[in-house]
């Protein structure tokens, strides 16, 4: 009899520790700034977005696993403007590098709602593309172009916080940085760059 009533307790104590440990499904958007580092000096951040989903799988009441998946705009802006032999011109080089992130973040609950995260990512390439537009002694050129030699996979790692409200509303800020070479091109080994991402983001997660 003690021994039934020792399964049935320890039965519904787990349970309860499952059901207080519930995995949430939830969507996010926000903000990216993106650069990149490497071989590359003169490149300026571009501002994109990023939006998804994801699950939150609780391991323990402060430890979790998130996969995540994220349309996320990147790449970098070049800009010059000056004058050469009496001529003014200017020009705005814009690299739109748009991947399919899947990051898997470890999630440490330091406080209540308030988590510290970090893990790898791996980037699948959607769109590359080069917007310019130049002007060169009062006339004004621009178009748009495809880029082929930039690498189809992004290996990065991603550092950051977050903090959920108890309603389900969450706010987070990520840095994403890359490993793998962006260029794909006959001079990768001479001329590598490697993306670099902020991310500022708002969910809902229930």
């Amino acid at each position: 009899m003690k021994k039934l009533f020792f399964i049935t307790a320890i039965t519904i104590m787990s349970i309860s520790a499952v059901k207080a440990q519930e995995v949430r499904i939830g969507a996010k958007a926000g903000v990216n700034f993106s650069n990149f580092s490497g071989d590359i000096d003169d490149a300026k951040s571009r501002t994109g977005f990023h939006i998804g989903g994801l699950v939150e799988i609780p391991i323990t009441e402060k430890f979790s696993v998130q996969p995540e998946i994220l349309y996320s705009a990147q790449g970098a802006e070049y800009r010059d403007a000056g004058t050469e032999a009496g001529v003014d011109y200017s020009y705005n080089y814009t690299e739109k590098l748009d991947y399919i992130q899947v990051p898997i973040m470890a999630k440490f609950y330091v406080a209540d709602g308030f988590a510290i995260e970090a893990g790898p990512q791996v980037g699948f390439l959607a769109s590359s593309k080069g917007e310019y537009e130049g002007t060169l002694g009062g006339i004004t050129v621009s178009g748009e172009e495809d880029l082929d030699d930039i690498a189809s996979i992004d290996l990065s790692a991603a550092a950051g916080v977050s903090y959920r409200l108890p309603m389900g509303v969450f706010f987070g800020a990520r840095y994403n940085y890359g490993f793998t070479n962006v260029n794909d091109g006959g001079n990768a080994d001479d001329f590598k760059y490697n993306n670099n991402v902020i991310q500022l983001s708002a969910g809902y997660s229930f």
